[in-house]
């Protein structure tokens, strides 16, 4: 088995591999003083709960965003499932080339992401990811990561809102069901509902200008399901595109999945 982790800002995504067959996935609260010992114990947790065997991974894989973390991950790897995990970075052996000036400053979940949305989708391909940050990821019809877009997360603009103004208050991100408000909450709600909305969508455009008519868009991340029906360019939404870029890059590496 290879359990895959996809280490983001706000939430770990966790999944366990059966060959190329996802079992089982669980998102997590980041937590970056978190020891070893604590991911180890809730992991073991996780996997009786869902019962399955722990000692049958034979591969760990790691895609983080988070450096504090890794240290913690890597220790934890060796300490509760005695192997040496593989962290992707802009040198590890995906099958792509990265066309970024400098490759260093593309983040493994971007590079993952470029990884999956072109095996899966071939290219030219634009894979949205609505996390912490909503990003861009640009892969051309030749499998190169060209770069991308990124812009504040849906979270981080409702957070900015309310912490800048006086009368505000916080507010769930949701459909409000009409762009006029006609309360606070719904007129917030509406800016942010419809302001991403339309935001990703004028992004979304152009690269397909850049790009070309035959480009595909694909959403991932924790909000994509919400906004994809309002949406002119999001219309197919691959929660796990992460994670199986995870897989794909740990059978490139010759690892054995068993």
């Amino acid at each position: 088995m290879l359990l895959a982790l996809d280490v983001g800002n706000t939430n770990i995504t966790v999944g366990v591999f059966e060959g190329s067959s996802l079992q089982t996935r669980w998102r997590l609260r980041t937590v970056r003083d978190q020891t070893a010992d604590e991911w180890g114990i809730l992991l073991r947790n996780l996997f009786d709960l869902a019962q399955l065997d722990q000692s049958q991974v034979d591969g760990l894989i790691i895609a983080s965003v988070v450096p504090p973390l890794d240290a913690s991950l890597a220790w934890m790897s060796r300490r509760y499932f005695k192997l040496d995990p593989v962290f992707v970075t802009s040198e590890s052996d995906t099958g792509i080339t990265i066309r970024y000036d400098n490759p260093r400053e593309v983040g493994a979940d971007r590079i993952v992401n470029a990884v999956a949305a072109f095996h899966k989708y071939g290219g030219p391909v634009v894979v949205v990811d609505l996390g912490t940050a909503i990003t861009f990821d640009v892969v051309s019809a030749m499998g190169e990561y060209l770069g991308g877009v990124i812009c504040p997360g849906i979270g981080v603009s409702v957070e900015a809102l309310v912490a800048r103004t006086s009368r505000l208050p916080q507010v769930d991100f949701r459909n409000p069901g009409s762009v006029i408000g006609k309360t606070t909450v719904t007129s917030m709600q509406s800016g942010l509902y419809y302001g991403s909305i339309g935001m990703i969508d004028s992004i979304s455009e152009r690269l397909e200008r850049e790009l070309g008519p035959g480009t595909k868009t694909v959403a991932t991340g924790g909000q994509a399901s919400m906004i994809v029906g309002d949406s002119r360019y999001l219309k197919h939404v691959d929660e796990d595109i992460t994670l199986e870029g995870l897989r794909l890059i740990w059978e490139r590496v010759g690892r054995p999945v068993g």
